[in-house]
C-alpha cells in the first residue's frame, strides 16, 4: 500500500470526525455561516444596498433581500467587470467562472478566495468519508483522471477567468498531481473529440484507478477506448475501482456504463456548481447526498410550486419537510446573495440532512398545467427499462406536442438506445403507466382526454452526441436538458430520428 494510500486513512478519520459534528448541529453551523457573511459584506457595495448593517435575523435578511437569478445580479457583476472593487465582496474576486446562461449569454461567476475552500476541501472530503466508512484506499496511489474542461484562463477586468473545471484543475494539491492524468497540455485541448483521442492516448496503457467525469462523456470515454482495442474496461484497466461523477442523474446511464466495464464498481456522486460546491455523498450505505452547511454557504430554500410567485415561502435549513421539492437559493461567501441555481432538491434525510438533486426550475413540462418535473420522468424511465430488461439506454430528452397532425396532444420523448425494445408499444404504454403513477396532474389528463398517451420517437446511434457538437457543447460539463416546456429541442432532434 502506497502514502497516500497509508496516510489518508487517519486525514479522513479527522475529516468526518469534524463532520458529525456540524451535521449534528444543523441549524446552528447555518446561522454561524449567516451572521458571518452578513458581517464580512456589510460594507461592500450590495450590502449598503440592502442594509446589511441593519440585519440581524434571517426574517430580516429576507425583508431586504429579494431572490435573484443572474439577470437581477448582472449589474453588481458588470461592476467588478468594470474594474470595480468591495461590490458584491470585498475586494475582488480571485477568479470568475464562466458558464453558460439561457437568456444572458456568458454568466460570470465570483469565485473569491474565501470561496475556493469550498470548492476544494468538499471534493477532497468525499473521497475521505468514502475511505473512512469503507476502509478502502487503494485507490489512491494509482492514476487517476478527470475528464473536465479546458484548465485555460484569460483575463476579465485582470481576474482570472474560465471554466470552474479548469480553475479547480489549478488548485489540485500537490500530492495528487503526480497521478493526474491527463497531462495538462491535452486538459488544454478546446476540441471535445479531439482531446479525447489524446487522452486515450495518455491513459490506454496507465494503471487506472479513478475516473471521474459526467457520465454520458465518460462512456464516450469507454465507447472510444473500447472501439482500439475491444476488450472490457476491467481488462484494459484492472485496478479502475471508483468512479466519481456529478452534474446528472446517474440512474439512466447506470446499466450501459457498467456493462462496458465488466464489472460493478463503487460510486461517489457530487454536487458542484460553479455557484458553490452544494452536497456529496457521504455514505455507500445512505440515500442522498449531505448538504454542506458548514462551508461558507447559507442555504434558503423555497417550495418548488411557489418559485414564480411574487412573494414565495422562504425557509431556512430547520424548516423544510422530507420529500417536497425546493427551489435551492444561495447566500455564500463568494458574494452570491439570494441567489437561485435553477435546482430543484429534495431531502430524504434530516438526520443528517441529505438530498437528492430532482430537476431544474426552468426544465419542466407544463404546457397543460401538469408540471411534470426531471425526476419524473427519469424515474419512470428507470422503473420501465427494470420491468424490460434488456433496454439500454443512451440519452433521452421529453417536450410537449401541443399540435400534432393528428390526434390529442402529448409528451413526446426523443429516445436513443444502446438496446432497444423488441415491442416498442408495449415499452411506451409501460413507460407512460409509471409516469402517471408518478405525477397525478399528467394522469388527470390523460383520463380526461386532454392529452393522449406519450409518443416516442427512436433516434440513431450517436444522435445526441451529433445534437452537442452541433450545439457547440460536446464534451467537459455540458448535459442534455432532461426536459423543455418548448419545442426547440425537440425540433432540432427531429433530424436524427428514424
Amino acid at each position: 500500500m502506497g502514502i497516500r494510500a497509508v496516510l489518508s486513512k487517519p486525514l479522513a478519520a479527522i475529516i468526518v470526525n469534524q463532520q458529525k459534528k456540524w451535521a449534528a448541529q444543523p441549524a446552528l453551523s447555518q446561522v454561524k455561516i449567516f451572521k458571518n457573511i452578513i458581517h464580512k459584506a456589510k460594507n461592500t457595495a450590495f450590502g449598503k444596498d440592502h442594509g446589511f448593517e441593519n440585519i440581524q435575523t434571517y426574517e430580516d435578511f429576507k425583508k431586504q433581500v429579494p431572490i435573484r437569478d443572474y439577470e437581477a445580479l448582472k449589474p453588481y457583476v458588470d461592476k467588478i467587470l468594470q474594474g470595480e472593487s468591495d461590490v458584491l465582496w470585498p475586494g475582488k474576486p480571485a477568479y470568475f467562472a464562466k458558464t453558460s446562461g439561457t437568456t444572458s449569454g456568458t454568466k460570470y461567476i465570483p469565485i473569491t478566495k474565501d470561496s475556493i475552500p469550498n470548492h476544494i476541501n468538499s471534493a477532497k472530503n468525499a473521497l475521505l468519508s468514502y475511505v473512512h466508512e469503507t476502509g478502502k484506499s487503494q485507490f489512491l496511489d494509482g492514476k487517476l483522471i478527470f475528464l473536465s474542461g479546458a484548465p485555460t484562463l484569460e483575463q476579465k477586468a485582470g481576474i482570472n477567468t474560465g471554466r470552474l473545471s479548469g480553475i479547480v484543475n489549478h488548485h489540485v494539491p500537490n500530492y495528487l498531481r503526480t497521478n493526474q492524468l491527463p497531462s495538462y497540455d491535452t486538459n488544454c485541448i478546446e476540441e471535445w473529440e479531439e482531446k479525447l483521442e489524446r487522452i486515450i492516448d495518455e491513459t490506454l496503457d496507465q494503471d487506472m484507478s479513478l475516473i471521474s467525469g459526467i457520465p454520458p462523456w465518460v462512456q464516450m470515454y469507454f465507447d472510444r477506448i473500447q472501439a482500439r482495442v475491444n476488450k472490457p474496461i476491467k481488462d484494459i484497466f484492472p485496478n479502475f475501482e471508483m468512479f466519481v461523477y456529478g452534474g446528472v442523474n446517474f440512474e439512466p446511464y447506470k446499466n450501459k456504463l457498467y456493462e462496458s466495464i465488466g464489472k460493478k464498481v463503487d460510486s461517489i456522486e457530487t454536487y458542484p456548481a460553479s455557484e458553490g460546491f452544494i452536497a456529496y455523498q457521504d455514505s455507500q450505505k445512505e440515500d442522498g447526498l449531505l448538504l454542506l452547511l458548514n462551508s461558507g454557504i447559507f442555504f434558503e430554500f423555497i417550495p418548488a410550486e411557489e418559485y414564480f410567485d411574487e412573494n414565495p415561502t422562504r425557509l431556512m435549513i430547520d424548516q423544510v419537510e422530507m420529500d417536497k421539492n425546493y427551489a435551492l437559493i444561495i447566500n455564500s461567501n463568494a458574494g452570491l446573495w439570494g441567489y437561485s441555481i435553477g435546482d430543484t432538491v429534495k431531502f430524504v434525510s434530516m438526520n443528517p440532512y441529505r438530498v437528492v438533486v430532482s430537476g431544474r426550475i426552468k426544465h419542466f413540462i407544463s404546457a397543460f398545467g401538469e408540471h411534470v418535473i426531471g425526476e419524473e420522468v427519469e424515474n419512470a424511465m428507470k422503473a420501465t427499462c427494470e420491468k424490460f430488461e434488456n433496454v439500454k439506454i443512451t440519452e433521452f430528452t421529453v417536450a410537449p406536442q401541443v399540435t400534432p397532425k393528428d390526434g390529442l396532444p402529448h409528451h413526446e420523448w426523443f429516445i436513443e438506445f444502446d438496446n432497444p425494445p423488441i415491442d416498442l408499444e408495449a415499452f411506451s404504454k409501460e413507460l407512460d403507466i409509471n409516469l402517471r403513477k408518478r405525477n397525478s396532474y399528467y394522469d388527470d389528463l390523460i383520463t380526461g382526454s386532454i392529452l393522449r398517451t406519450l409518443k416516442i420517437r427512436t433516434l440513431k446511434k450517436a444522435s445526441f452526441i451529433n445534437y452537442m457538437r452541433s450545439e457547440g457543447k460536446l464534451g467537459g460539463q455540458n448535459k442534455v436538458p432532461r426536459l423543455s416546456n418548448d419545442r426547440k429541442i425537440a425540433e432540432a432532434m427531429e433530424k436524427y430520428t428514424h
